[in-house]
């Protein structure tokens, strides 16, 4: 286990992308706070995992929609994290035509402002130390647009934005900020579709198949270390060249 590694704080990480990222820190010793909103029962298997490994973790329940939930769960926290990874997410498909307000207002608020406002709670702990990472979950849309994805591509591409110039702000205080913005991932979103139009998805990617969790985390793992420390205002996609 690494000695005095900061704790890291993953926002759904009862996900399948979540679990990924968790387990791939916990391989490496990195102490875990593990956020979940409503499926607490998906954590087990990783908690039992870190403890096995001997690192420390917590589960910790919140609203991300909901700013005071934000705030409780980190007065909850009794080390401030340094790492965060904002991966808490919903997708939406559907004409942009038939979009509504409510809609739209729950979309902005879950994939955007709690990675806006996550990020803020943890800023003060993060420059007192000199030193954090921030990585926030985006997606391949957010960087050309689906169609049908109209709602959600606007939410990560606000992400990428909001990445850039935090970091830049964020820069001279030893912190980074960066994006990984995925393609298409087995399990999760993917689920919605057949598994004819997987095959028809896969046919489309130059790699011939769908991203592995694992390999999205693997790319969250290095952005959240030391030796990453010149890396910052990034958006990589893991995306098996669908789009370059």
């Amino acid at each position: 286990m690494q000695q005095n590694a900061p704790w890291a704080l993953i926002t759904g990480a009862s996900g399948e992308i979540g679990q990924a990222i968790a387990s791939c820190l916990a391989e490496v010793g990195v102490p875990l706070y593990l956020h979940y909103h409503q499926a607490e029962s998906k954590l087990d298997s990783l908690l039992h995992k870190c403890h096995s490994l001997g690192v420390p973790s917590c589960k910790l329940q919140a609203d991300l929609r909901d700013p005071q939930q934000i705030a409780v769960m980190f007065e909850a926290m009794p080390i401030a994290p340094l790492l965060i990874v904002n991966n808490a997410s919903v997708d939406h498909v559907g004409l942009f035509s038939d979009v509504s307000v409510d809609m739209f207002d729950e979309m902005i608020n879950l994939n955007v402002r709690s990675s806006f406002l996550v990020s803020q709670a943890a800023l003060p702990a993060m420059l007192r130390e000199r030193y954090g990472r921030i990585v926030n979950i985006s997606s391949i849309w957010g960087m050309t647009g689906g169609s049908c994805e109209v709602l959600y591509s606007l939410s990560k591409g606000a992400i990428n934005t909001f990445t850039k110039a935090l970091a830049k702000e964020l820069a001279p205080n030893g912190i980074t900020v960066n994006a990984v913005a995925p393609g298409a991932i087995e399990g999760g979103m993917m689920q919605k579709f057949s598994s004819e139009e997987l095959a028809m998805i896969a046919e489309e990617i130059p790699a011939n198949r769908l991203g592995r969790p694992e390999e999205v985390a693997a790319v969250v793992r290095f952005l959240l270390t030391r030796e990453a420390s010149y890396v910052t205002g990034q958006i990589i996609s893991p995306n098996g060249g669908w789009y370059t």
